[in-house]
């Protein structure tokens, strides 16, 4: 059988690590050919080999049964190969359709842009993939999800015959998943394969016809997805069973410790009438819809955004939080969304992103940092979270995104917070490192820790927390109890419908 891909005996090495030992992948022609492992598994590794993003060090490529040279994504995207990457970094004060064929914008002559073919190639491919964005509009104005639309839109303009999709829908709506999964059959049907990278495995064993999975940098097998289910996978993944997806409940609610009441933001698009409370030792989930407000909440929690009227109290005092530093004196911690964002510093170490939230502690009397501390600190926290990092002075940069993730949670427990806003605390993480984030989540709860978290994921809210409020459109429409409450009461909420009258709080 002559495959679309071959990848044979790959292997990397960066300093201090193995990433990738004699990795095999062959992927079928027309095929969706899932690629699954834990954060640090080598994933991500090998399709930047595959993307000429790195140089293995040992290995070839054949694309299509030759062998293929691939120095660099000039060399991927003329060998056919695209790919979108998890993180999205578009061009935000530019137009959609500029986004779209930017480096290749086609030209009148040999100096203008022919912007009304540019506009009708653009139109041209949303109708042949259903997307509803306007061209013209600036890409700063678009939503995340619609962002992710426009990377994947991006590939197939590529006319790629491998399109590798990584965490592809890891910022879309559930509709948006569906229409996602339209444009992927389209594209099967079409001869194209596509390598899909996600640790939702709902997913996984809805859309692939083959698995690959990794382990620390090995290959492990691949197999039919008719032949899997979540525990194999699970299993296969980590090189144990896991037999239970979230720690048990060992904490207490107590006393209250936030206390919100009419919080409105100025932006009439934004969050209205929020009143709610979080006690000492709970975790409150917070879900909802794409656009349902959930992270402009937290940020104005957090200072990160102006509030027009309402009042924040905290341990029975009203106070005033119109800035990150007035919430730190609260003691009062943000974990965002978009870690590689609005994060981590990825050209800074591990210890300088451990420590620079607290610098504080670290220095003396005369201002200086006392960097033996600040390092003891650091490495106790890689240790206590069992971040995996071959040491505290790495590039964060070059972790995996759950141990990326492990190393903003560290920074934010050095400042000792009794309140933590948490925002996707799992998102785009594996399995695996997931349960740790969990663990972790829940002695903070027992400590008498209160967490608010926000998520996505259904089974996270029900699975972690003590109750939770859903917001729609800005406003909150409910708190349910988790230990009660039911996928469909959550998105009955969501959805702006009522939900089961027995199972709802007032706000």
């Amino acid at each position: 059988m002559t495959f679309a891909l071959e990848m044979r005996g790959i292997s990397k090495a960066f300093p201090g690590v193995q990433a990738l030992s004699d990795v095999s992948l062959h992927v079928r022609r027309g095929t969706v050919h899932a690629l699954m492992g834990e954060n640090g598994a080598g994933k991500s590794t090998l399709m930047k080999c595959l993307f000429g993003m790195y140089k293995p060090d040992q290995g070839e490529i054949f694309i299509q049964g030759v062998n293929a040279a691939i120095n660099n994504s000039g060399d991927a995207i003329a060998h056919g190969i695209s790919m979108i990457h998890q993180e999205l970094h578009p061009v935000q004060h530019r137009s959609v359709m500029e986004n779209l064929w930017l480096g290749r914008f086609p030209l009148r002559g040999f100096l203008f842009v022919n912007h009304a073919k540019m506009l009708q190639d653009t139109v041209n491919l949303f109708q042949e993939l259903g997307i509803e964005i306007d061209p013209r509009a600036r890409t700063g104005s678009l939503s995340v999800s619609q962002i992710q639309l426009l990377e994947i839109v991006k590939a197939v303009s590529y006319e790629a015959k491998v399109i590798v999709m990584d965490e592809p829908t890891s910022s879309l709506t559930g509709s948006e998943v569906e229409q996602l999964f339209g444009i992927i059959n389209k594209l099967r049907v079409r001869g194209v394969s596509i390598i899909y990278i996600s640790h939702k495995m709902e997913e996984i064993l809805q859309i692939s016809d083959d698995v690959t999975i990794m382990r620390d940098g090995c290959y492990i097998g691949t197999w039919p997805a008719s032949e899997l289910t979540t525990d194999l996978i699970i299993t296969k993944m980590v090189g144990r069973e896991l037999k239970e997806r979230y720690p048990a409940r060992t904490h207490t609610p107590g006393d209250i410790a936030l206390k919100v009441e009419g919080l409105c933001s100025p932006n009439l698009k934004s969050f209205h009438q929020i009143s709610f409370e979080l006690r000492k030792g709970e975790i409150l989930g917070l879900g909802g819809l794409v656009g349902s407000q959930r992270t402009e909440l937290i940020e104005a929690l957090f200072g990160l955004r102006k509030v027009q009227s309402g009042t924040i109290s905290i341990n029975g005092q009203v106070v005033q939080i119109k800035s990150p530093s007035d919430a730190k004196r609260h003691n009062m911690a943000l974990l965002t969304e978009e870690r590689r964002v609005t994060g981590i510093f990825p050209v800074l170490s591990v210890y300088e992103n451990t420590i620079i939230a607290n610098l504080g502690r670290y220095r003396n009397r005369i201002g200086l940092l006392n960097e033996r501390m600040a390092k003891m600190e650091a490495a106790q926290s890689v240790e206590k979270l069992r971040t995996k990092t071959p040491a505290v002075h790495t590039l964060i940069r070059n972790l995996s995104g759950g141990n990326q993730q492990k190393v903003l949670l560290a920074r934010w427990l050095l400042t000792e917070p009794d309140i933590l806003l948490l925002d996707e605390p799992t998102r785009g993480i594996d399995v695996g490192a997931k349960y740790e984030i969990y663990t972790l989540i829940a002695s903070l709860a027992s400590q008498g820790k209160s967490i608010l978290m926000i998520s996505s994921e259904m089974p996270e809210l029900l699975g972690m927390t003590d109750r939770i409020m859903v917001m729609s459109e800005g406003r909150l429409k409910g708190i349910v109890e988790s230990a009660t409450a039911t996928e469909q009461d959550i998105m009955r909420l969501a959805a702006n419908q009522p939900a089961t009258e027995s199972r709802e709080e007032t706000g």
